[in-house]
């Protein structure tokens, strides 16, 4: 399974040239970000060995551990960083056309929003892909392929007839656990951060908890005692290569709204903290209607903690939970069900003093069975 980057039709070779060198000094600045990380946990440590360099004797003496677990932490980091250079080691082999992906940019300008890409991506593997993460997996997966599971199949369909997509797959554990229940399963991924990641993931994992990654080293706050900081975690907990043969599993980076464009494509579409990275959410509802198959489902578990509200240079469109119901229904969506109060985390440090949680939202939507091609410009159908 590799992840494919797709690109616009050629229009004019100049406008492809260009959309090639941009792509590339993206992904070089991606890759000088993992390749940062370790300097920017190192840069972390030292400012607190100053701080502590500025406390009195009489403190210091009070504190016996505090450079010994400083240490500890840097031991950490390094190991970190060796599970991100192998990482990067396989980015190679993930892209079509990907001699214009070398990476002999240069050292790019990384940035702090960078680096939080990377720390966040790290966690992740928690999430996804080890023991630690089962709570929220249990909490934000499982309602979703239980719904697949109830839905299909359908009048005697096979689940290997059924095309499920799961857009913002992120590490891609929900469409693998899809794919193992037997159903052609497909994550879409727009992050190349994350594109990294679940390509290291799923296609270099020998084995079970193969690997160990120390997540929470960058949480200086909150700790109820130093091991928490400095606790490991393995991953896989899972060996993704575990599929059956015959499963058809795949994933496919690129932006949503620009890879999928051809109608009544997919019986389901699965989204999980999907919906609120939208630039505009309504250009979402729309893709999915036009996606599915008549009599397709729509599947949705998440908050709207919209991602671009905050960038002045981004457009952003935010829309309360009543709204977006509005919406969904004038785009041609039959609610079939909803609950509005899901409780469930996101990279939650579980020993932490500090836990958040939604709210979240969980709901099942139909597209009209008489539906016509992918129009969502129809309000009146009625599901039979």
């Amino acid at each position: 399974m590799s992840a494919t980057i797709t690109k616009q039709p050629e229009q004019l070779k100049r406008k492809v040239t260009e959309e090639d060198e941009e792509e590339a000094q993206h992904f070089a600045r991606v890759v000088g970000a993992f390749n940062y990380y370790k300097t920017y946990g190192y840069d972390r440590v030292k400012r607190a060995e100053k701080n502590y360099e500025k406390l009195s004797e009489k403190h210091k003496e009070l504190l016996p551990e505090f450079l010994s677990h400083l240490a500890e932490i840097k031991h950490c980091i390094d190991h970190n960083n060796e599970v991100v250079k192998v990482m990067i080691q396989y980015t190679a082999d993930m892209f079509e056309n990907r001699e214009s992906y070398g990476l002999d940019k240069g050292m790019l300008r990384v940035t702090g929003f960078d680096m939080e890409k990377v720390k966040t991506t790290l966690k992740q593997f928690v999430r996804d892909w080890s023991v630690d993460g089962k709570i929220e997996r249990d909490a934000c997966y499982s309602p979703i392929i239980r719904e697949i599971e109830d839905l299909f199949p359908v009048n005697g369909i096979s689940r290997s007839s059924i095309s499920v997509l799961v857009p913002g797959a992120g590490l891609g554990r929900l469409a693998f656990e899809i794919a193992r229940k037997g159903y052609i399963s497909q994550g879409n991924e727009f992050s190349l951060f994350m594109l990294i990641a679940s390509n290291f993931v799923l296609n270099r994992s020998p084995s079970e908890e193969c690997f160990t990654i120390f997540p929470w080293l960058n949480n200086f706050n909150n700790l109820k005692c130093l091991k928490d900081q400095i606790r490991g975690v393995k991953f896989p907990d899972v060996n993704p290569s575990s599929l059956p043969e015959d499963s058809s599993f795949s994933m496919i980076a690129g932006d949503f709204l620009d890879v999928y464009t051809s109608p009544a494509c997919w019986d389901c579409v699965a989204t999980c903290y999907f919906i609120d990275t939208a630039h505009n959410v309504i250009e979402y509802i729309e893709t999915i209607f036009k996606i599915l198959k008549p009599g397709g489902y729509w599947i949705n578990l998440g908050p709207l903690l919209y991602h671009f509200e905050n960038f002045p240079d981004e457009p952003s469109i935010e829309l309360s939970y009543e709204v977006l119901k509005q919406v969904i229904a004038k785009c041609g969506f039959h609610m079939l069900k909803e609950e509005t109060d899901v409780p469930s985390s996101y990279l939650q440090d579980q020993t932490s003093m500090m836990k958040y949680e939604y709210d979240c939202v969980f709901f099942v939507c139909q597209k009209p069975v008489n539906a016509s091609n992918g129009d969502s410009s129809s309000r009146d159908d009625e599901v039979s």
